[in-house]
């Protein structure tokens, strides 16, 4: 991958123009199709499958008139007086029979008829009117709405002084989200962050263009997707949150790693393309592991949720692409003014300009993943298993670091405080984070309703005067609905069946039981006890629908719960299913990705703990603020009581693939230290000051914009930014930079140990661009006039416990042969597996048809042919078959282990006769 990224990178670099063209272009014609296709988002929630999902299906067949959506209006008598008052009712009436000729409206009822007398409170201070529209929710016309809201003030102006009306309910319960000017605050504390961070107006600009270039992208695919597709109002806002925050904090990484590659004098073209293909690499690794994360998300089966995580990993995909192609572009245009001017070099002021022509792409970079078993051998006395760590009186010795970090500000003391008493480190965090996550058990799950609205709203105003005068539970009726088929009286069974209900423990009232014209079909509306979001009417739910064999076999009535109340509860028990196979796959992902990133056992299991330990302490705040109000003024909350059901899995998949982000960034520099020094301790302090700079910049500007969504946010949208922004802060400096060090101080050298199995079982992911650079270095080697189909020195091979091949030195120009002898056991057949990119080498250096092993050992398997004659049934058509390939290379081994003189002479006529064909021929024998 580093190879691709690094030809990439240059081509963005010399092609600037060209790049910013395609982007700006494709900018244009999403937002242009945005404006011409775009349908609005839609707040309705349904889960397939479910009862209450099933029940409203059926009810919009067999029953429509009560399938649409519906409203309330109340009124309030003045203080003291009454609601049966003649001139009151007589005008309530009226605006009863005035709203029932309103278009899409299928019913309003009256109060004042005996069967809905408990729709008047028991004080006669209020007086409720059930509206029914024909109509789903997203089919409301705007004109509905308003004739309602209107029939609402007429009422107002004909009733005594100092009476209130409000007209609210499930029509008007429901707001689209939209961005205020907090968010532009987190925009401009990013700014700040990346102005300090940079020391470069020019270098802090370009991540907030390239952000704001892919989020605009973003949200016009998916606003065009609402003309086809059912997408919720939070969607874009979501995926406007993190795709902001990621497309910052991508070409963050990038910039940073190129401005310190110009500051040592690399020159910008050639730093854009290593920046891209360093950091690059760790970037597309931390999309790849967002995006799986939130394509996860589908796993809780819910369709809503699925295509917020479509949309959610579609504005990281973007993210990513523009920072890897737009980024480099853009740095093109800078030059070396990326950089402060005291850290230019003097011979730069005079930029050269590039290449027209980009460099033709290098292909893919490629890790050596195969072994031959047989090389596997039991450990000869005393020696250390490969990969595993010595025994602390055996340590091998290493080199003392013989340069100092640059750094040794703030970052060097914050390392060295935190790993000089590890245990006590560990134990502090963990405890720490511990008691943070136990309000998290606390933490109740609902849908938004009237009741998280603003305050002044219509909708939120009626809610709040029906919980006064009615109780809580008219906010969130139940429908008991089902087929009544079988019934020779429906009137009559639908009074029984109310009768029954009415004596149901946390039933508060049936105001409402009847069956559809045909008489096959009933409904019971059941008012609960407790507000919609209440565990009471969650354990009604239960307790009704644990009746149904109970109403079969004494009523002969199939009834279902449902609602709107009841399809909330579905959808937060659905969710709540899927919380723990979906923290399996993020947790089990982590192991695996970080495993073959760093080679390690001790790394991946302490990130994915670590990561728990994140997600619980954002539970544990979250739960503090929505639920027990804690700072809930200071930070704008408009209801308390619960969040919305999808928060913890949104905030489980978001804030994994961020935390993977910073797990990467810190420990692989500290990888890369070890690898060199081969000192535990001094490695994490090295890469810690060597990226803890970058990481936090990049938490801080991931703070702020998600912060920023806060205080102006909806109930949809605060809980899941106040999570993020908290879980990012603990995850960044708590448990990235505070806890992973010390871990790793604490255990050692063994912190980089891997069972020999395991490494070789793993595939490797490059995420620094090691690879890159080694075939940078050996970009001129060898140094030949002629072509070097195979070029080795000092290479040699080893397995877990002993050397197979020691200090192999050859050059073969392309149409050359090699010719490799010994025993059995001389490594012979070692070397020619290293030689064709089937066996791993240990030490010096090795190309292949002018390819770096073993970083492009893949490559090189595809174009060298490999004959094992000793395995083979039939030499030749081994040998045959190895031609067959088309291979540049072919490997014979064991041909003295062929014992026909006419065998002999068939295989060598094969081979003669393929280099004949191949001019110049690439044949080693």
């Amino acid at each position: 991958m580093s190879s691709v990224l690094y030809s990439l990178g240059k081509w963005a670099f010399r092609a600037r123009w060209r790049m910013l063209a395609i982007w700006l272009i494709a900018l244009v014609a999403l937002v242009t199709g945005a404006g011409l296709l775009s349908k609005g988002t839609d707040n309705t929630f349904s889960i397939p499958g479910t009862e209450s999902q099933e029940a409203l299906d059926s009810l919009a067949r067999t029953f429509p008139q009560v399938s649409g959506t519906s409203a309330q209006l109340i009124a309030v008598a003045p203080p003291g007086g009454d609601v049966r008052d003649p001139s009151f009712q007589s005008a309530v009436e009226a605006a009863v029979a005035a709203i029932a000729k309103i278009p899409q409206i299928s019913s309003a009822s009256s109060p004042y008829g005996s069967s809905m007398s408990s729709n008047i409170s028991t004080d006669a201070s209020a007086a409720l009117v059930p509206i029914q529209l024909s109509v789903a929710q997203p089919a409301v016309d705007p004109s509905t709405a308003d004739a309602l809201q209107a029939a609402g003030k007429k009422l107002a102006s004909e009733l005594p002084a100092r009476s209130q009306v409000a007209v609210g309910g499930q029509v008007f319960a429901q707001t689209s989200t939209s961005i205020s000017v907090t968010e532009l605050i987190g925009i401009l504390v990013a700014f700040v962050v990346l102005l300090f961070t940079f020391g470069s107006f020019i270098a802090a600009g370009m991540p907030l263009i390239t952000a704001l270039l892919g989020v605009g992208m973003s949200l016009s695919i998916i606003f065009i997707c609402t003309s086809f597709a059912t997408i919720a109002s939070t969607t874009p806002l979501l995926a406007l949150m993190l795709g902001l925050a990621v497309g910052i904090d991508y070409a963050l990484f990038i910039i940073s790693r190129h401005q310190d590659q110009v500051k040592h004098g690399v020159p910008p073209e050639e730093s854009a393309a290593r920046a891209v293909a360093t950091a690059g690499s760790a970037v597309v690794f931390a999309a790849i592991t967002v995006i799986i994360a939130l394509l996860g998300l589908s796993v809780a089966g819910i369709p809503f949720l699925t295509t917020m995580g479509l949309a959610a990993a579609l504005a990281v995909a973007i993210a990513v692409l523009i920072s890897t192609t737009l980024t480099p572009a853009l740095l093109g245009f800078a030059g070396i003014r990326i950089v402060p001017k005291r850290f230019r070099p003097v011979e730069a002021a005079a930029e050269s300009e590039p290449e027209s022509e980009p460099d033709e792409l290098l292909g893919e970079s490629d890790q050596t993943d195969e072994a031959d078993e047989e090389f596997d051998e039991a450990p000869a006395d005393g020696e250390a298993p490969a990969g595993e760590a010595p025994a602390d009186d055996a340590e091998a010795p290493h080199p003392e670091p013989t340069e100092t970090p640059r750094q040794r500000g703030f970052f060097l003391g914050w390392v060295r405080g935190v790993t000089k008493w590890p245990i006590v480190t560990v134990i502090a965090v963990v405890a720490v984070l511990g008691l943070a996550t136990v309000p998290a058990a606390q933490l109740r799950l609902a849908l938004p309703d009237a009741g998280s609205l603003d305050e002044h709203a219509p909708a939120r105003i009626t809610y709040d005067l029906i919980a006064k005068h009615f109780g809580p539970g008219y906010n969130g009726p139940l429908i008991v609905t089902g087929s009544i088929i079988q019934s020779t009286d429906p009137v009559g069974l639908m009074n029984d069946l109310a009768a029954e209900i009415r004596t149901v423990s946390g039933v508060a009232a049936v105001p409402l039981a009847t069956p559809n014209e045909t008489g096959d079909t009933g409904i019971v509306q059941v008012i609960p006890d407790g507000a919609p979001d209440s565990e009471q009417t969650k354990d009604l739910v239960a307790t009704l629908r644990s009746m149904h064999d109970h109403f079969l076999e004494e009523f002969g009535a199939d009834l279902s719960v449902t609602g709107y109340t009841a399809a909330g509860i579905d959808i937060s028990a659905r969710l709540a299913q899927a919380l723990l196979p979906f923290a399996l796959l993020v947790v089990g992902l982590s192991l695996v990705l970080l495993a073959m990133v760093f080679r390690s056992i001790v790394v991946p299991v302490t990130a994915a703990l670590g990561y728990l330990l994140s997600i619980g302490a954002a539970f544990g705040v979250t739960s503090l603020v929505f639920e027990s109000g804690f700072l809930a003024g200071p930070l704008n909350v408009a209801a308390l009581g619960s969040v919305i059901s999808f928060m913890p899995i949104i905030l489980m998949g978001v804030l994994f693939g961020l935390a993977m982000d910073y797990e990467v960034f810190l420990v692989s520099r500290m990888r890369e230290e070890y690898v060199r020094f081969h000192h535990a301790q001094d490695a994490v302090q090295r890469g810690f000051v060597g990226s803890a700079r970058v990481v936090t910049a990049a938490a801080i500007i991931m703070f702020a914009v998600f912060a920023a969504f806060i205080p102006e946010g909806d109930a949809s949208i605060q809980p899941i930014a106040l999570g993020l922004a908290v879980g990012v802060l603990v995850d960044a400096f708590i448990v990235r930079m505070t806890l992973i060090p010390a871990v790793l101080v604490l255990f050692g050298d063994r912190a980089w140990w891997i069972p020999s199995w395991l490494d070789r079982a793993l595939p490797a992911f490059d995420v620094e661009g090691e690879g890159l650079q080694k075939e940078l270095d050996a970009a001129e080697w060898p140094a030949s006039e002629e072509t070097m189909a195979i070029a080795a020195e000092g290479v040699t091979v080893a397995n877990r416990r002993r050397v197979l091949v020691d200090d192999l030195d050859a050059m073969v120009p392309e149409g050359g042969a090699l010719i490799v002898c010994g025993p059995p056991d001389s490594g012979k057949t070692a070397a020619l597996l290293a030689l064709s990119g089937r066996l791993p080498i240990s030490g010096g250096r090795l190309k292949v048809a002018g390819y770096l092993l073993p970083v492009r050992a893949s490559t090189v398997r595809s174009r060298v042919g490999v004959a094992r004659l000793a395995r083979a049934s039939d030499p030749r058509v081994a040998v045959e078959d190895a031609l067959s390939t088309a291979a540049a290379i072919v490997v014979v081994d064991d041909l003295d282990t062929v014992d026909s003189p006419h065998v002999r002479k068939g295989i060598g006529r094969a081979l003669f006769d393929a280099r004949a064909e191949a001019i110049p021929a690439k044949a080693a024998n």
